[in-house]
């Protein structure tokens, strides 16, 4: 099984890629000032020299871009490239405001498959693999990064896209497919179906499942390896910065390795914008060090995490992202404790009897807050006496308080009650916009 995609590229030293991501800094810090209006802008407010880099050490030096800077130049205001150069347009959904679009060289489009060939020869797939691409085809980066990372490895790809769960069924046994890709919610959506259907996993070619798109816990990968008989790895990206391929998981699955020939991560506090040592969870932050059409500097992700910088039995000797554990703007409040769904996730999992499904429903009633976990349990459970079900609610309820710190309502529900996605799962109802005086 090969290895790496790119062994003296991901195994550098650590001087070497240092010295690296400085020259590549530089190079694009010229670039977005002398061809993008924002950066020359904020950086003459601001009082930066982009000549001025001699250290990595001046990265924090430098202003923040965030998703709103991307809205409010939509759709082509901080390209850097004329648009006879862009050859490929993708945006975000828009659902939660303006949609962010970002364009793609031919060179960019390079690069990315051959960053996704990188983290997807991590994950063990080879050219002898036949990979299922269940993510959604259209403006979202997914479904096209990882489909043309695939064929630059030389996998046979199928690109099936998202949904019509029982069509991907029939194709992954009689197309033989070995390698999954889609969300991890929908790969538990997978693995029930075809226990409804009585499918023997065993006599599948699964061998391999590269799953992305939301966060997801330690306990949720070891339902799905269990119930598909695979092994699961994480990867991640966002399209602002490239999409797929920014980081992945090796065999050792312990952290993603991030690509930093190509991208800087910095970890820092999301409240005082300070840098955070590596080993502390905070805001994820990433600058983009060979994008040729929209190259983006210090934007803030969103995403929460932490950087491992003890090195892996991988040999790879690029630092990795621990598992993205939530995002700032997910973040609960509730009663003045802040809470994070992956916390209520990773207990859930922990607690026999229960499905892989759950809900969190948050609401006001008068001036408090009320939390109301939705939980699916197993036919045997549901259906079993009274005495039973309050047993289990209440050992949910205080495994829940003492993680949390607070009191919340759980309610037990039947198997398939709860909506299920061929995307990101629906984890979180908040309905206390709806309530508010």
């Amino acid at each position: 099984m090969t290895k790496y995609w790119e062994e003296e590229k991901e195994c550098m030293s650590r001087s070497d890629l240092e010295q690296l991501q400085l020259e590549r800094l530089q190079s694009t810090l010229f670039r977005v000032t002398t061809h993008v209006p924002f950066y020359r802008k904020k950086f003459k407010e601001e009082g930066i020299d982009p000549d001025g880099f001699t250290s990595l050490a001046d990265l924090s030096k430098l202003p923040f871009t965030t998703k709103d800077d991307l809205r409010h130049n939509y759709p082509y205001g901080l390209f850097a490239v004329p648009l006879r150069d862009i050859v490929r347009l993708h945006a975000s959904s828009g659902t939660t405001g303006m949609a962010t679009v970002v364009g793609y060289t031919k060179n960019d489009l390079k690069t990315w498959s051959t960053m996704v060939a990188r983290i997807m020869t991590a994950a063990g797939v080879t050219n002898d693999d036949v990979v299922q691409i269940a993510f959604g085809y259209g403006m979202f980066t997914g479904g096209f990064g990882l489909h043309y990372g695939a064929e630059r490895l030389g996998a046979s790809v199928i690109p099936i896209s998202s949904g019509n769960t029982k069509r991907q069924i029939q194709i992954i046994q009689d197309f033989r497919t070995t390698t999954m890709v889609c969300t991890p919610s929908y790969a538990l959506v997978l693995a029930d179906a075809m226990a409804a259907m009585d499918i023997n996993i065993n006599a599948l070619s699964l061998k391999f499942g590269l799953f992305g798109g939301e966060p997801w816990s330690e306990q949720m990968r070891r339902e799905i390896e269990t119930k598909l008989h695979i092994i699961a790895t994480d990867n991640y990206g966002l399209s602002e910065v490239m999409g797929p391929g920014v980081a992945g998981e090796c065999l050792e699955r312990n952290g993603l390795h991030i690509n930093e020939d190509h991208f800087l991560v910095e970890i820092i506090n999301p409240e005082t914008l300070e840098p955070m040592p590596a080993g502390e969870v905070g805001e994820v932050v990433v600058t983009t060090l060979t994008k040729e059409g929209f190259p983006v500097i210090r934007y803030r992700t969103r995403d929460l995490a932490r950087i491992i910088d003890a090195p892996c039995a991988c040999g790879r000797t690029l630092r990795r992202l621990s598992r993205i554990i939530g995002r700032t703007d997910d973040m609960l409040i509730i009663k003045g404790v802040n809470v994070y769904p992956m916390q209520i996730e990773a207990i859930l999992f922990d607690i026999q009897g229960i499905g892989p499904h759950y809900q969190i429903i948050v609401e006001r009633e008068g001036r408090l807050d009320k939390v109301q976990v939705l939980v699916e349990v197993v036919e045997g459970i549901f259906f079993d006496q009274m005495k039973k079900q309050r047993q289990l609610v209440d050992h949910i309820k205080k495994r829940l308080a003492a993680e949390l710190g607070i009191g919340v309502e759980v309610k037990l529900v039947e198997e398939k009650t709860l909506e299920r996605s061929a995307g990101k799962a629906k984890r979180v109802i908040d309905k206390r916009s709806q309530t508010r005086e």
